[in-house]
């Protein structure tokens, strides 16, 4: 079966080349043109979507408050922002609301594949890894469903959420190598990456507080140890 991708973009001939090359490469897309669109088509379809292209700047609500919208209920779907900014804090901004990538336009055609496959790439990893539940400390962490399983209930993971836990996890009570884990993860250990990662370690830290012998602990220079008392 052909994957399905929903494509948000108000350029007409952006939007148009896109859906043209996305189909060719075998890829069943959706074009909308602004993000009301996008977030009806999605909540018609989100159980057939297997990826979301979202441009940043659209007419009726961007592409944040729509990336927003969806992951209030859906941690897995991936997400990859085009944007035409590219000031640091805006792509900050993508990766808070949960986007897995993002891309500066003018992009090269391959550029843009080539991130979307490591994505599908990565998820694939995850489910079909043979880890099933992992115990950290009183939590429990399954790292196919990329659910973190509380005394407050389930709490759902994005795919970098649930790739970067289960890379702590895997080497809990060991340093961690901070530029090992931006090229395993994000596939660079550039500094925007570098900053991405601290967002998404803040984030795990605040999952985890709920057992206090829990703890994420920055080793100076060299990385992160995640620490279970």
């Amino acid at each position: 079966m052909k994957q399905h991708f929903l494509l948000a973009e108000d350029d007409e001939n952006l939007g148009s080349l896109l859906t043209t090359f996305l189909n060719s490469k075998g890829y069943q897309t959706k074009w909308v043109k602004n993000g009301e669109e996008a977030i009806s088509y999605y909540r018609s379809f989100h159980n057939a979507l297997d990826f979301i292209i979202l441009d940043v700047m659209m007419p009726e609500k961007d592409g944040f408050s729509v990336a927003k919208e969806i992951r209030l209920t859906d941690k897995k779907t991936p997400i990859l922002f085009l944007t035409a900014k590219s000031m640091k804090d805006d792509k900050l901004k993508g990766f808070e609301v949960g986007a897995d990538d993002y891309l500066t336009k003018p992009f090269a055609m391959e550029e843009l594949i080539a991130r979307i496959q490591a994505i599908l790439r990565r998820i694939g990893d995850n489910t079909t890894s043979k880890e099933e539940r992992i115990s950290i400390g009183s939590l429990q962490f399954d790292t196919n469903k990329s659910v973190l399983y509380t005394s407050n209930g389930e709490k759902k993971l994005t795919t970098k959420e649930n790739a970067l836990l289960a890379l702590l996890t895997r080497n809990i009570n060991e340093v961690l190598d901070r530029q090992a884990t931006l090229r395993a993860i994000w596939g660079d250990d550039n500094y925007f990456n570098g900053r991405s990662m601290d967002v998404y370690i803040a984030k795990l830290r605040k999952l985890l507080s709920e057992d206090p012998a829990i703890e994420i602990m920055n080793i100076h220079g060299i990385g992160f140890k995640l620490i279970v008392k």
